[in-house]
Formats: C-alpha cells, sequence, structure tokens
C-alpha cells in the first residue's frame, strides 16, 4: 500500500510518468476536455470533491515549478484565487485567457475533473524536478 495522500491509481500514475516541463490539468465540473487528453473523472456530485481538495491532494506528491490560472478568475472567482494563492505559496503563477488554456488542455498528460461548480476553477500545474 502507498503511504503518500494521492492513493487514486490514475492519479498516482500520471504524477510518476510526469517529466520536467510536464503539465497535468485540474478543474471544475463543466471544463470541456479534449478527447485527446486523458481525463481523470473524481466528480461525484456538485461539489465533491471540490477543487481545493483536488488541488492540494496532488500537490502533495507533484513538484511543481509554475501553475497557470485564467485571467477570468481575477474577477469572476477571487475567493477561489485567494484560495489557490495560498495553498501554491511561492510558486509563480502565470495567467491566460479562459479560451487559450481551454486549447493547451490538449498538451496537458492528463486532466482530473472534480465537483466543483464555481466558475474558473481551473489550474495546470507544471511539473519541477526535485534534484
Amino acid at each position: 500500500m502507498k503511504k503518500t495522500r494521492v492513493i487514486n491509481s490514475d492519479i498516482s500514475r500520471v504524477i510518476s510518468q510526469m517529466g520536467h516541463f510536464d503539465t497535468i490539468g485540474i478543474g471544475d465540473a463543466g471544463m470541456p476536455v479534449p478527447s485527446d487528453t486523458e481525463k481523470i473523472d473524481l466528480a461525484l456530485e456538485a461539489g465533491i470533491p471540490s477543487f481545493m481538495q483536488v488541488l492540494e491532494n496532488v500537490l502533495s506528491e507533484l513538484q511543481v515549478q509554475k501553475v497557470y490560472l485564467a485571467e477570468e478568475i481575477k474577477v469572476q472567482n477571487p475567493e477561489q484565487l485567494a484560495a489557490v494563492k495560498k495553498v501554491v505559496g511561492d510558486i509563480p503563477i502565470e495567467y491566460m485567457p479562459h479560451e487559450q488554456m481551454k486549447k493547451d488542455l490538449s498538451d496537458t498528460k492528463a486532466f482530473i475533473r472534480t465537483g466543483e461548480e464555481t466558475p474558473y476553477s481551473n489550474i495546470l500545474l507544471e511539473s519541477g524536478v526535485v534534484f
């Protein structure tokens, strides 16, 4: 049995296969995921699991060097933005238009769908190295 917090086998597999500069996405229940991107669907019902629960879980195992958020989160969901900033700490944040984020999902290793139903609760995590 694993001793780390990430016990979902698909999430654990994707994290273990990531290399430097690879990305993984986490997002709300409504984010459209390209058909060529692996979707790990955790959504059970509205709000379960939350975006922040999943983000905190993934951050416990993945070395992240940069995060990407939609520019729109600043105005449309400032509470979620504050929560993200708190958990990512000093990891640099880059903002992009939401439309660009949707396009960039084609280049991610996977997208983790949560039950979150608040606007622009989506993030791309760029893998760093531990050495």
